[in-house]
């Protein structure tokens, strides 16, 4: 009796309990989440608006600053620093002033006292896909030493044992991080390797032109190459148009990396490319949203802390490759509009 008399007590106490709750009940966070995103405005700043990295950040920010009742503003450098300074000032001194400032910058050094100064004026900074000498509130993109690392592997295996084992770099340039970074973590590799030799590492200043020009020097001086390295798929056209030029295309492996449009894909199939190592811009994308929406909330100053948040990395080839290894940009596009 006692034990049915302790049941029947617990489950008044239950039913009690849940009559004593309101009808609908009341959860605090969609409204801490709306008072603390809606009316923010993010400003993203990359390197240009031309290209399908900063087009498929865009079309992802745009989507889901939208959601949270933001507004999401761009600036076009066009490939120029000075362009870029100059958009980076303009919005530091705006009235009102954006709440995050998202940028790609160029190299190491030339926009840290402009970002330090906007993170002095209250504003948070995300460092995107190239790092620089600068505290900011978080870096989101690749590990570009590793990047370079599944470069050179993928070279090497392009190779194989009995070829030349000759290897050819077109870096970016001297000043970009990623080109420095990459051109250590080949290295690194290649060091590891000593019977594969680099015999030529001109840069291509970014310019598929230019990608061109050097690799067919490289071509007519080191015709025995088995593998070429070039540093970014916007100029590796250009090293794949003197590939073709010479006749080379079943002698020599070309290898590069991207943000994985389709495009990228496209020409892993038809044999431009042997190996793209892709960072993931879906995963770099809501990352970057995943970071924003949180230091809105926080109440953190900005500078407090500066986090690395590093993107996956795959080198694709034609044998590993898969129907959703890359992404479609007009299908984000398309999606962002919705």
């Amino acid at each position: 009796m006692k034990l049915l008399r302790t049941i029947a007590l617990a489950a008044s106490m239950a039913v009690a309990g849940l009559m004593a709750m309101p009808a609908g009940a009341q959860d605090a966070g969609p409204d801490i989440y709306r008072k603390a995103l809606e009316g923010k405005r993010i400003v993203l700043v990359p390197m240009a608006m031309g290209f399908d990295l900063a087009q498929g950040w865009t079309a992802i920010l745009q989507r889901e600053v939208k959601a949270f009742g933001g507004v999401l503003e761009t600036r076009d450098p066009n490939w120029s620093t000075e362009a870029g300074a100059q958009a980076i000032t303009e919005v530091i001194s705006s009235d009102p002033k954006p709440d995050v400032l998202v940028v790609m910058s160029f190299d190491l050094n030339s926009y840290s006292k402009l970002l330090k100064k906007a993170q002095e004026a209250g504003i948070y900074v995300l460092l995107i896909d190239n790092p620089a000498n600068f505290k900011a509130d978080a870096y989101l993109g690749s590990d570009w030493t590793q990047l370079g690392r599944l470069e050179a592997e993928a070279a090497i295996k392009g190779c194989g044992d009995n070829s030349s084992k000759k290897i050819g770099l077109v870096q970016g340039d001297q000043v970009n991080a990623t080109s420095l970074f990459q051109y250590a973590g080949i290295m690194d590799v290649l060091d590891k390797h000593p019977d594969f030799k680099v015999v030529a590492k001109p840069d291509s200043n970014w310019d598929a032109t230019t990608s061109r020009n050097v690799t067919t020097t490289m071509l007519q001086q080191n015709p025995d190459i088995c593998a070429i390295i070039d540093f970014w798929d916007g100029d590796a056209t250009g090293a794949a148009a003197a590939i073709r030029d010479a006749k080379l295309e079943d002698k020599v492996f070309l290898v590069t990396t991207g943000g994985g449009e389709k495009a990228s894909c496209d020409k892993i199939a038809d044999g431009t490319f042997g190996a793209v190592v892709m960072t993931n811009l879906g995963q770099e994308s809501y990352n970057m949203v995943t970071m924003i929406k949180y230091l809105l909330q926080s109440g953190q100053k900005p500078g407090t802390a500066s986090p690395y948040i590093y993107t996956l990395l795959h080198a694709t080839t034609k044998e590993n490759m898969r129907p959703d290894s890359c992404w479609d940009l007009k299908a984000l596009q398309a999606m962002a509009n919705e």
